[in-house]
């Protein structure tokens, strides 16, 4: 199995893996791969230079440790992604949680995702 972190999933789960929820937790325990959206990144590296999200290292190194981890797949955003993001019979405006949900439809795999919007619009969100 393999799964798609939101970028709130993706912090917990590297930075403070207590507040996954027991689903999560055993949803990515169990996966083969780990996909992460580059939008994932943007978000971190975005919300750290805003001062909204303190991290123990800088976004940069923060994306390299997960490229070489084992298990984790950062994926681009292509236009697949970015023309099945536009294509989602979804009213969420936000781009980045628009990608995520796209990857995880192109991708064929669930989501883990704290966020109660793409959950109720997601069916294969965890959670």
């Amino acid at each position: 199995m393999k799964v798609v972190l939101d970028t709130s999933a993706l912090l917990f789960w590297t930075l403070d893996p207590e507040r996954l929820s027991a689903a999560a937790a055993k949803a990515i325990e169990q996966s083969t791969e780990v996909c992460v959206s580059s939008i994932s990144i943007w978000e971190i590296a975005l919300k750290h230079q805003q001062g909204k999200l303190k991290l123990p290292l800088s976004p940069q190194n923060f994306a390299q440790q997960l490229e070489t981890a084992a298990r984790i797949r950062i994926l681009s955003v292509d236009w697949a992604t970015w023309l099945e993001s536009v294509g989602l019979e979804w009213a969420h405006r936000d781009p980045a949680d628009r990608c995520i949900v796209a990857l995880a439809r192109v991708q064929g795999c669930a989501l883990v995702t704290s966020d109660q919007q793409m959950r109720r619009f997601y069916p294969l969100a965890i959670w």
